[in-house]
């Protein structure tokens, strides 16, 4: 009962003290991936109106991405390979918050197994989302299996669009690289998992949230606001899984409350404590650390 009392006391002191400022509006794009749900169960709660934080839910990364380069969200949530991307374009972008590592959320389905489509000589049909972690992948899968890269017949969609696909309309040998909660209705559809960044790919993918060194200083103390929130909602799922899933469900609707929690299995949240090995793989992988509240 205490900790319930302490935690609503601490959620009214950032909200009331937060919109006692004049904010300008901070908006943050997203997709349904399920390390940002703690984002959508703030902005079910209510908790982010008194801070002007706007929460755009997009379809996939790459739109993600394409929306903050046409300047339509402030800052946005996504992989280091879309950091990777736009900071070539813009170095004074920045990681400012964790959420989440990938451990088996990343995923390979195929309507083949590896030695199958190993065997293969005729064109492979790969669905992926090609201006994201998706091609990070699916190089680190053909290269571990040794595919032949040129019967890859690349085929680029979202991940909605490629999660409607059935191996009862599949003809031909086919790659999916997609990411939970899609493969929950690829799976039903009858492909099989043959990959992740849990089982065989050595992949490092970290979710966090980016914005620009501008825009961090210019809205830092909502960030800081928004960082004690995801830490809150957090919590929140930790304490009531269901009450939770409740509260987001709107926004992953195609999920029961089971694959919700399956799901769970595919992330490890890292928002508050990195282990020394996952700091150093960071470290190694040129991930900025400086500005992470």
């Amino acid at each position: 009962m205490y900790q319930k009392i302490l935690f609503i006391l601490t959620t009214l002191f950032l909200l009331t003290s937060c919109s006692s400022e004049r904010n300008e509006r901070l908006t943050v794009s997203a997709t349904a991936w399920i390390g940002y749900s703690p984002l959508f169960y703030a902005k079910a709660k209510g908790w982010l109106e008194p801070l002007n934080i706007r929460i755009l839910h997009v379809a996939s990364l790459s739109e993600n991405m394409y929306l903050y380069e046409a300047g339509k969200s402030d800052a946005y949530v996504g992989t280091q390979y879309e950091y990777n991307l736009l900071s070539h374009k813009d170095p004074s972008l920045v990681p400012v918050m964790l959420f989440d590592r990938s451990n088996g959320g990343d995923i390979v389905m195929s309507n083949m197994s590896i030695k199958e489509l190993q065997n293969r000589q005729d064109m492979i049909d790969t669905y992926l989302e090609m201006d994201s972690i998706n091609s990070t992948i699916l190089e680190e899968f053909i290269a571990k299996y040794q595919l032949d890269n040129t019967i890859i017949n690349y085929i680029n969609n979202d991940q909605p669009q490629i999660s409607i696909l059935n191996i009862k309309n599949i003809k031909k040998p086919t790659i999916i690289v997609t990411y939970t909660p899609y493969d929950i209705a690829l799976q039903k559809h009858g492909f099989k998992k043959i990959a992740s960044t849990k089982d065989n790919l050595n992949l490092l993918v970290i979710d966090a949230l980016f914005a620009t060194e501008k825009i961090f200083s210019n809205h830092k103390h909502q960030f800081v606001a928004l960082k004690k929130l995801i830490d809150n909602a957090i919590g929140a799922l930790e304490k009531n899984p269901e009450e939770f899933y409740k509260t987001v469900k709107p926004y992953m609707p195609e999920l029961n409350y089971n694959e919700f929690r399956s799901s769970l299995d595919g992330i490890v949240w890292i928002n508050k404590t990195l282990s020394t090995e996952l700091s150093k793989r960071m470290q190694d992988s040129s991930f900025p650390s400086r500005n992470l509240i």
